[in-house]
């Protein structure tokens, strides 16, 4: 049984206090921007960046561990921790990819997209222990996502009213 004990709670890097703290931290920074793409009504919402966010963290965490774990610490094993943010990437953009749609002429979904990759930017920042990095990206990402959200939807109806004008010209009877 204490087999069992060591197996499932085994000596790790990073005490396990910071790591559910990290866990918290990727979970509570990826729902943020997912609650604003929630608020917009988005597909990809506050669940999916969470998710997005807290896998990434995992897959931080793992690497970092899996780099002092017995029989992986060998000379001959080399564990690069560049690898885990290269297939992190990788698994974002394809999720991110699968919210961008063409719809009446219209790319939709961008945003989203791009705020999926954003969270799990954030996710690896934290399971790294980059704290600061991650709330600087955090910042900087709900600005975007806040401040010129509402300065484009003013500017926005002002650009399409000429083009309104047009088109009304153009069918005279409706």
């Amino acid at each position: 049984m204490d087999q069992i004990f060591a197996d499932m709670f085994p000596a790790t890097q990073i005490p396990y206090p910071v790591i559910v703290a990290r866990f918290c931290g990727a979970i509570f920074f990826g729902g943020l921007i997912g609650f604003e793409r929630e608020a917009q009504d988005k597909a990809a919402g506050l669940r999916t960046h969470i998710l997005i966010s807290l896998a990434a963290a995992v897959f931080a965490i793992i690497s970092i561990e899996s780099v002092h774990m017995p029989g992986l610490s060998d000379e001959q094993v080399r564990i690069d921790p560049l690898r885990v943010v290269e297939a992190v990437t990788a698994g974002v953009a394809f999720l991110a990819a699968g919210t961008i749609v063409l719809s009446r002429g219209e790319v939709r979904g961008l945003t989203t997209g791009a705020g999926m990759w954003l969270a799990g930017a954030i996710g690896l920042a934290l399971g790294f222990g980059h704290w600061l990095i991650a709330a600087f990206a955090l910042t900087a990402g709900l600005t975007v996502l806040f401040a010129i959200g509402k300065l484009q939807a003013a500017v926005k109806p002002k650009l399409r009213a000429p083009e309104r004008a047009d088109a009304a010209q153009e069918r005279p009877g409706l």
